[in-house]
């Protein structure tokens, strides 16, 4: 009876804790539709990647190519027309005195270090900004009367085509859209930019984002991501003595360099929405957009808001 009365009351003062609180025993709801095209980006990018052919000589092997040294005059030859000595037809050295041969070496030195730094800035400058993949976060809080958001992310999700790099730019567009024409309903902001080299770097951070503000959900009741559907009615009901708030949180990976301001103010947040809102369909390479609760009859307190979003900052 001692070793089973711990637990029993245990159980008995978890029970009393649920009766008093019924929305600690239910599921918060959350809302997430989008999807992205990183493997179809990747695949395209490595079959689009610069290839080098070596020239042909007749009667030559496929695939090989040499070429044999040969004798020719040298102008730093003795006698004035002396026979000198070439390795090919791009560079030679003759014998010949030793100011003439200093003189080539010197001029085929600065050839080598011309052609790299000039072939360091076509690569550093040109081809990196094209290559840079820019993931970028921005996350809202709002007030629980902004009901009418709810309902706007969810028409979005159950009708929007997720396939497509058209559907993912409605889903950016409209999701900004609902948020600007809303501006009262919005108390808080954060925002962050990761810029990545790779495709495979920007997916990694992109997904770990996501991750993250999945975990927040006990269960995702609206789901249309790359057009795969799913919709739960679990929910729990709001307690009208409790402060209520929803957050939405929108992803977008897309090529190129792109800038959010930080949100200090409403202003802030403005931009940051137009500046999303604007990035073009095919610059698009993954966009999620995540909200909670996503069912308008749950609640989400201040201590959970604080908790789970403490980077949110008052607008």
């Amino acid at each position: 009876m001692k070793a089973l009365r711990k637990p029993a009351m245990v159980a008995v003062l978890l029970g009393l804790l649920l009766m008093s609180d019924p929305n600690l025993a239910l599921a918060a709801s959350g809302g997430r539709v989008g999807g992205s095209s990183f493997s179809s980006r990747s695949s395209s990018s490595s079959s689009s990647s610069r290839s080098y052919s070596v020239p042909r000589t007749p009667g030559s092997r496929p695939g090989f190519s040499y070429s044999a040294p040969y004798y020719a005059p040298s102008p730093f030859g003795f006698g004035g027309g002396g026979g000198g000595f070439y390795m090919g037809p791009a560079f030679g050295f003759g014998v010949g005195a030793g100011s003439s041969f200093f003189l080539i070496l010197t001029g085929f030195a600065a050839f080598v270090l011309v052609s790299g730094f000039l072939s360091d800035r076509s690569e550093g400058s040109v081809l990196t900004a094209t290559e840079k993949t820019s993931v970028l976060k921005l996350q809202v809080g709002l007030l629980g009367m902004g009901r009418t958001l709810q309902r706007d992310l969810n028409r979005i999700a159950e009708t929007a085509d997720t396939s497509t790099p058209d559907g993912l730019g409605y889903v950016l567009t409209e999701t900004t859209l609902a948020l600007l024409r809303h501006p009262d309903y919005c108390i808080s902001g954060y925002s962050s930019v990761a810029l990545k080299r790779g495709i495979e770097d920007a997916e990694k951070r992109f997904n770990q984002l996501s991750i993250e503000e999945r975990g927040k959900f006990d269960e995702e009741t609206l789901v249309n991501v790359n057009n795969i559907r799913k919709q739960s009615s679990t929910s729990r009901s709001a307690n009208g003595f409790r402060n209520e708030y929803i957050v939405i949180t929108i992803l977008v990976a897309a090529e190129g360099v792109h800038k959010l301001p930080a949100i200090n103010g409403s202003g802030d947040l403005k931009e940051a929405l137009q500046k999303l809102g604007s990035i073009p369909s095919n610059k698009i390479m993954a966009v999620e957009v995540l909200w909670t609760p996503q069912n308008e009859t749950d609640t989400l307190s201040e201590r959970e808001l604080l908790e789970d979003y403490p980077l949110l900052r008052p607008l």
